[in-house]
């Protein structure tokens, strides 16, 4: 099957980039420029791109993304410390942004003659983004297949949509995604913060996975006592 990616560049989409490669047929990485503050990460999915030999799309969207304001990742706003797991983190949601990337990421992959569009959609992140939720990544194919309909035939492909950030990384591992080369901090410091909710979550991810982080943080022990007072509460 002929698969383009959304990759951000970060864990679970580069990742997913190595396992479609390995799988199928990787025909191109998409990645969208929303005005994020970490936006440093679309170096490394370009990076990606350029290791697995395939075309990089970098969309332009920050007129749109100036739109979508209240968002800890594209206003003035502090990224909350803490685990993804706790309603601080609903301040780095940014309004219908998945259903925006892959309205346009379907229309780059009928043109294309692609086949499928992928996405790192996993289970984790259905506490706080409702566009990564199965009932929403369901409803969409069925969207866009009729918006297609007669003009191409693209299905959507999430293969970690009920499965755990662990479950990546150790995806990943099989297929030899060089973690140490993705970004995932949404600060976009000089290097991982350490502190902010998917900083946490790529920690524990790794931890739980049996996986050794290749990962330098700022703060590389604070994800113990985020993950504990997530038990706690």
């Amino acid at each position: 099957m002929k698969i383009i990616v959304i990759c951000s560049g970060g864990l679970d989409s580069v990742s997913l980039a190595h396992m479609v490669a390995a799988r199928h047929e990787l025909t191109r990485l998409v990645s969208f420029d929303y005005g994020q503050r970490h936006a440093k990460e679309l170096d490394f999915a370009k990076a990606a791109a350029e290791r697995l030999g395939v075309p990089f799309h970098r969309i332009d969207m920050r007129t749109i993304g100036a739109a979508l304001t209240g968002s800890a990742l594209t206003s003035d706003i502090d990224v909350p410390d803490g685990h993804y797991a706790e309603e601080t983190m609903r301040i780095t949601v940014v309004p219908n942004r998945n259903a925006i990337m892959l309205a346009i990421a379907f229309g780059v992959a009928a043109a294309n003659g692609d086949e499928a569009v992928a996405t790192a959609v996993h289970g984790g992140d259905h506490f706080i983004y409702p566009d990564c939720r199965p009932g929403f990544t369901r409803a969409f194919e069925t969207m866009q297949r009729a918006a297609l309909d007669g003009y191409a035939d693209v299905s959507l492909y999430t293969p970690f949509v009920t499965r755990t950030k662990a479950d990546i990384v150790t995806e990943g591992a099989k297929h030899g995604t060089p973690f140490a080369e993705t970004w995932s901090c949404y600060k976009g410091g000089e290097t991982h913060c350490g502190r902010c909710g998917t900083c946490v979550e790529r920690r524990e991810a790794f931890h739980l996975a049996g996986v050794a982080d290749p990962t330098v943080y700022a703060d590389p022990d604070f994800w113990v006592q985020a993950v504990a007072s997530r038990e706690e509460a």
